[in-house]
């Protein structure tokens, strides 16, 4: 079985009134309940970034990967299918789902 890491683009910003924000945290337990044991990890919201490159350092700025979480599957579109119905996707975000390669 392949492992895929998904990540989380767009979709606003952890919103400051608690009750939104428990909601939002129930619906992706619900989610992530419902993936089972292809849950390999269920990620985490990811913070300000930098990129380093051959000529330096640079805050990364907006509109980077906001989250990620991995799973398992036996295809990209198994994979594709675990993620349908994630409530990430109802907020106006979207998700890439990416396969690694085993070496």
């Amino acid at each position: 079985m392949a492992k895929f890491l998904i990540t989380y683009h767009g979709g606003g910003e952890m919103p400051a009134d608690p009750g939104m924000r428990d909601q939002m945290l129930k619906a992706f337990a619900a989610w992530a309940t419902g993936v089972g044991d292809k849950m390999v990890d269920p990620g985490a919201p990811l913070g300000p970034a930098k990129i380093v490159g051959g000529d330096g350092v640079k805050d990364a700025g907006p509109g980077g990967v906001g989250g990620y979480t991995l799973v398992s599957a036996d295809s990209l579109d198994e994979a594709v299918a675990l993620v349908r119905d994630h409530p990430f996707v109802s907020r106006g975000g979207t998700l890439r789902v990416s396969q690694a390669i085993e070496p």
